[in-house]
Formats: structure tokens, sequence, C-alpha cells
């Protein structure tokens, strides 16, 4: 037993209340180095009364570490715990909080301890983001409803993209294709900001609390919002609070004004007068060293009453259903508290997301967001299906390391994305490859978390990084690929009829070193799957697991596969297959 490689500690993503009622206990150990891990649990002020014992099982693996897990239902609220251990060898051992000992412990006062599960504390991201398929927007992108809006300088719709070009997307395109999101099945849309602003992608903003007239008016977004409600569609804001734009009043103003400017401190200025370098760095913050997006100070009292009415007014008055947060990693902890805390006032049921590119932990305790934009998600499934990077084995080992990471309920809600606006699309990374696409979008739509499709994928839109990423989207049905576009509405309702498909009992069936065949179960209930992607570049075959006397698999969803009665599946390249028990 490599006592060296076990690890816990209480709370975090070891020991967490999932609701009022039940804690989640974790434990790491050495890959295939124990048999059995027992938790011993009980509540602290009746230990001889109440302790019980719980088998823990294996739930993630990576490629140096099995995670354990058991839940529990404390008695009074209270915890106090330790860990029977078992190697391969028959070798028992006792961890408790204070050191590892090999007959099991009289004494709990040695345990852990959760003290208390405070309601208060609870992390409980929005319900209905647990069943959200969402579809980004970028708005001066999407669709132009309104031509008397279009710019003036605007050209014409589908035309090459550049950094700083336009082409008259709007709200009224939007409203005018919601029926066609409808029949792709999306049930919310996260749209890249709308807020009055001089560049095409609106990240540098002029007016928080005014509609891009390009894009049409407040009013006109409350109307997209209801219309969007009216079909069961949520709908995510971008919030731009990490920095402003060039044209932002306050900036204005202090730029006029020097030091002696009323909004000096609405900004971090490293040196009087404010200018930028022969080498293009500003002497004041910026996001990166872009002079246009000077860096806001969250920590002034002024900055953050003005940012706080503009994230209630939004939900207040124009009724969005939460906000999405750019630059989310470089804003201070303390401002996010209180953000949180005024838009669950506005709305409890606001999604809170947040752009963070790596390990998030630390914005993820129910204290600040809900979910971040999963990138580490993103980059494990275009490595296996897309870049052929990583074998089947790396990619499991990679998936189990982020499923541990994080308590239960930031994985059912994990903004799961595959491209966006900030990266080259799906089709090109896939080099125009749509069977590769395929196994990506089919893996992303039944693992857990909150899929995001973005804009003209499902057509198959091509596009490098920005602003190739960014083109208009496709609506002459003639040009679009349709059965792409059907492939993704059939696996967004079978991602929506069955639970199986949502929930977050996971587990890999085959992901063998050397190997690019991947299987998968998905279980909820009664419902069973196991899903078969053939990322190789040649023929697989795989026997599903027996399901009981007289039971049987059935191709629910397949292309280049087939099914024998003895339960061997057979794939062609790129390929894959959903069965159902």
């Amino acid at each position: 037993m490599l006592r060296e490689a076990i690890y816990h500690r209480p709370k975090n993503n070891w020991a967490f209340a999932y609701d009022a009622a039940h804690i989640y206990l974790r434990i790491r150990t050495k890959r295939g180095d124990l048999t059995s891990v027992t938790a011993i649990y009980g509540d602290k002020y009746a230990w001889e009364k109440t302790v019980e014992r719980s088998e823990m099982r294996v739930f993630a693996s990576d490629e140096l570490f099995d995670y354990w897990e058991t839940v529990v239902k404390p008695p009074f609220r209270r915890l106090r715990y330790a860990f029977e251990l078992t190697d391969t060898e028959g070798n028992v051992a006792y961890m408790t909080e204070q050191s590892f000992q090999t007959e099991e412990p009289q004494d709990s006062l040695s345990f852990f301890d959760y003290p208390y599960i405070n309601p208060i504390d609870l992390f409980q991201p929005p319900a209905w983001a647990k069943d959200a398929v969402f579809y980004q927007i970028f708005p001066e992108r999407f669709a132009s409803g309104d031509p008397s809006l279009t710019p003036a300088k605007a050209e014409p719709w589908g035309e090459e993209p550049t950094p700083s070009n336009f082409f008259g997307g709007d709200l009224q395109g939007v409203i005018d294709h919601l029926d066609y999101l409808n029949d792709l099945g999306i049930n919310a849309i996260y749209f890249t900001p709308v807020f009055e602003a001089p560049s095409n992608h609106k990240y540098d903003t002029t007016n928080y609390l005014k509609v891009d007239p390009s894009f049409g008016t407040n009013e006109k977004l409350k109307e997209l919002v209801e219309a969007c409600h009216a079909r069961g569609i949520r709908v995510l804001l971008d919030a731009v609070f990490n920095h402003a734009g060039g044209t932002f009043p306050p900036f204005l103003d202090l730029l006029q004004n020097g030091a002696d400017s009323q909004y000096a401190n609405w900004f971090h200025v490293r040196e009087w007068p404010v200018s930028v370098s022969e080498e293009g760095i500003p002497s004041y913050e910026t996001f990166a060293f872009v002079a246009s997006m000077p860096k806001l100070n969250t920590e002034n009292p002024e900055v953050k009453r003005h940012l706080l009415d503009v994230a209630k007014y939004w939900i207040e008055e124009i009724g969005i259903d939460g906000w999405r947060l750019d630059v989310a990693n470089e804003v201070d902890h303390a401002f996010w508290r209180e953000f949180r805390q005024v838009v669950k006032t506005a709305n409890p049921e606001a999604y809170i997301l947040g752009e963070i590119w790596h390990d998030s932990l630390m914005w993820l305790q129910g204290d600040q967001f809900d979910a971040v934009m999963n990138y580490p998600f993103t980059n494990a499934v275009l490595d296996f299906c897309s870049y052929g990077k990583l074998d089947a084995k790396q990619f499991a080992d990679s998936i189990g390391n982020q499923l541990a990471a994080y308590p239960l309920q930031v994985t059912e809600t994990a903004f799961n994305l595959l491209d966006s606006h900030d990266t080259p699309r799906l089709l090109t990374i896939c080099d125009e490859d749509e069977r590769r696409m395929r196994l990506a979008a089919l893996f992303q739509l039944t693992f857990p978390g909150v899929p995001c499709i973005y804009y003209g994928d499902e057509v198959g839109l091509t596009g490098g990084g920005d602003p190739g990423c960014r083109k208009c989207m496709e609506w002459d049905e003639e040009k679009q690929n349709r059965d792409l576009f059907s492939f993704y509405q059939t696996v967004i309702s079978m991602r929506k009829e069955h639970a199986a498909l949502r929930g977050t009992n996971f587990s890999f069936l085959s992901a063998e070193s050397g190997s690019r065949l991947l299987a998968y179960e998905r279980q909820e209930g009664a419902e069973r799957f196991a899903i078969v992607l053939n990322a190789a570049d040649e023929a697989a075959s795989f026997t599903l697991p027996a399901i009981g006397e007289g039971a049987r698999w059935t191709d629910a969803l397949s292309e280049g596969a087939q099914l024998k009665p003895n339960g061997t599946i057979s794939l062609e390249a790129y390929s894959y297959a959903v069965l159902r028990a």
C-alpha cells in the first residue's frame, strides 16, 4: 500500500454536501493499489450509537490514481469519519485526519470532521441548467433582420470576416430564426456582448446599460428574451466587467483630465500621464496589452456599484436568465462574491458562468460562479477525436482526472464546449473531416454537463481562429450541410428524451493503451446506454457487456457500425454506435 499516494481532506471536492441531507466522501489512492475502501462514519456527539460503514467505489481514475467515492446521510447533519483501506496483498490500514494506523481506532476524536451542513453554504446551481443545451451566438454574424440598423460601412452578408469589418447582424435577425433553433432542439442561448461598443465583437464596452444601436434597442432585446421564453429557451448575456472600452465615458474623462479626473481611481494607472510605450505597453492596466480595453478597478466602490447595478438591471428589467463573465479569473474574488449575491437576489435561478480556461475550483465553491467554460474538457475531446494526440486510455485518464477535480454539482452544470468565437471552428479543427467532428459532438452531447454548440457548426460552417471563426451564418439551405444538421438534431433529441444521457452516472467500458476505440456507459434508473467511438483510421470491434438473462443491446443510433447477435459491435474507421439495453 503506497501511503504517499493516499490523499483526502475535508471540503472542496473531497468531502462536500450535495444537498441538506447528503455528503459525498472521496479519497485518492495509487491506481490499482487497493481492492477496497470503506468509510467509517457517525455523529461526533453520539459516535457509538450512530457509527456506520459504507463501501466506496472507484468512480474515476487517471494515469496515477484511483478516486473512490461514497455518499452518506449524517443522522444530524454532522459527520465524523475515517477510511479503512485494503490493498491487493490483503494489508489493511486505517486513515484518520492525524495518521495511518494498522488497527481500527476506537476513539473518533482523531477522525476527519465535516462540522455541519449549513443550508446557506450549499452549492446549488440552477436545476434547469442540468437539462440545457446551449447555442452560442455572435450577434453581428448570426442574422440581419432589420436592414435599417445595418452600419453604412457593412459588407455584403457572407463575405470574408476581418477583425474590424461589419455585416449587419442584429437582434431582429435572431427573433426571425427562433423557429430554426427550436427545430434544432436547443433550449438556451449564450450571446456574446450586445452592449454599445465600437467594435464588431463588443468586448470594448461604451455603455453597459444600452444595447448597441446596430443590434437594436433595449426594448428589442426584451422582446427577444420574451420570445425565447415563450419557446422554452433561456438567455445568457456576456458581462465584460474586467475591462471597459476606450470610448467608455469615465475613461475618456481620465484621458482628458489625467490624475485630476474624478474617475482616476476607476482604473489601474501605473504612471501619469497615461501613455503607450513604443513597445505597445500602456501605462495603465488593460486586457492583455490592448490600449482600448482599460482594466476596471473592481475594488473601487463606485465601479462596483455601477457594475452591480448593470448586472441587476438586465435581469430585472429585461428578464435574462444569467451571465457569462468575460476574463473572469482576472477580477477579484470579493467582487464576484458580491456579484453572486446581487444576481441571485434578482433571480435565484440565474446561471452564472465564468470564462476560465484552467482549474477553477477556487471559483466553484458556491459563493461565486455556477460553472466555468470547460476548456480542459474541450482540449481532451479534441485531442482524442480531432487531433489524434491521445489514445483511448490517455483520453479516459484526462476525463477521469476532470471528474475527480470538482464536486458533483459542478460536473452536472459544467459548460462543455468544443469551439467558440475564441477558437477555430470544430469542423476546421477536424481538417474538415465530418466523421471526426461527429465523434467529438457525440461525446459532448452524451457526457455529463451542459453542452454548447457554436452557431453554424450544425450546418458545417468552417473557419480558423479569429476572425475566421466569426464568419456569417449560412442561411441558404442549399449551402448548408443538412445531414450534419439532422445528426445534431437527432442526438440533441436523444439527450433531452433520456435522463441517462444527461445524468452523472458515467463509466468507461473500454479505454485501452495504444487503442483508439473508446466505449463508455450511461445509466439512470432503468435506462442504460453504451456508446462506442472508433477514432482510428481502421476498422475495430468491441464486445458489449452482458446485461442479463433474455436482455440484449439494441442499436439506437449508429453510423458505420454493425451490431452482431453475439453482442459484438463492428465499427468502420471514425464511426460510432449508441446502444440501448
